[in-house]
């Protein structure tokens, strides 16, 4: 995919993953509107791709805000004139088994997680029908692969997009709109440090918790968006970001059932 003078939208682009993804789309030439829930984190992102040479606007955007969703389309047209590319990456994290999690705080991350990539993709179609080459990138995660105890809400999410993304390529196939689904393994940003908490659970776990998960970020985000655009313009299905993800996803084909025995076993845990 010629990358160079295309329009594309990314949501969480104020840092991460969604910031590294977005600069590596600017060094190609592609104009940006970047959302973010922090406006200035958005407003900093559209400013270091305009110093790239590209056209960028910023978007202050809450992805669970239906309105907002709603509205968004217009604000790029009219800024842009046009969409050739969605980027769903504006993601969190929720730690704790099941039982642990609170209903409402379960529902708060299949909301953000899953619920505002279908709100996008609903939205921005439209626009990407009317692309000669346009492409939707939904980012889903390495626990959309493998799904380990304490992550059941996470999990669930991230399995969710992954489903919907197969199953819209599918129906699109014969479009000018294709379907890439990303699933990053550990990455270096702040995830795990803003994530939510079960709710009365001791502050020694939930550190404990999160000094492990930080542990297992390791990958450079700028390196992860640089994979992730490589990927988008190999016309991808799937992207695999990391060494890490791709030996969990061949344990995975291998020991569909039985993987996560299998890694407790060569981790020695």
């Amino acid at each position: 995919m010629k990358l160079a003078n295309r329009v594309a939208v990314l949501t969480g682009a104020g840092g991460g993953i969604g910031r590294a993804t977005a600069l590596a789309l600017a060094r190609r030439g592609c104009h940006l509107a970047v959302a973010d829930i922090d406006g200035a984190a958005a407003a900093d992102c559209a400013l270091a791709a305009r110093q790239l040479g590209v056209r960028a606007s910023s978007h202050a955007l809450d992805v669970a805000e239906r309105g907002a969703v709603r509205a968004l389309p217009a604000q790029v047209l009219d800024a842009h004139g046009r969409v050739d590319l969605l980027v769903n990456n504006a993601g969190v994290a929720l730690g704790g088994s099941f039982e642990q999690i609170a209903e409402d705080d379960f529902d708060w991350l299949m909301e953000i997680n899953f619920g505002a990539v279908v709100r996008m993709t609903r939205a921005f179609l439209p626009l990407l029908r009317s692309s000669d080459d346009a492409r939707i990138v939904n980012l889903s995660s390495i626990y959309g692969i493998v799904a380990p105890p304490g992550q059941s809400a996470y999990a669930a999410s991230k399995f969710a997009v992954r489903g919907f993304s197969n199953a819209l390529r599918h129906e699109l196939e014969g479009s000018s709109v294709a379907v890439s689904v990303v699933h990053p393994g550990g990455v270096a940003t702040a995830i795990a440090k803003h994530a939510r908490a079960p709710r009365g659970a001791p502050q020694q776990e939930i550190e404990r918790g999160r000094a492990l998960a930080q542990r297992l970020l390791r990958m450079p985000p700028e390196q992860a968006g640089e994979l992730i655009v490589r990927g988008v313009e190999r016309r991808q299905a799937r992207i695999l970001v990391g060494s890490d993800a791709k030996i969990v996803a061949l344990l995975e084909r291998l020991s569909p059932v039985h993987y996560w025995t299998l890694l407790k076993k060569a981790s020695g845990r």
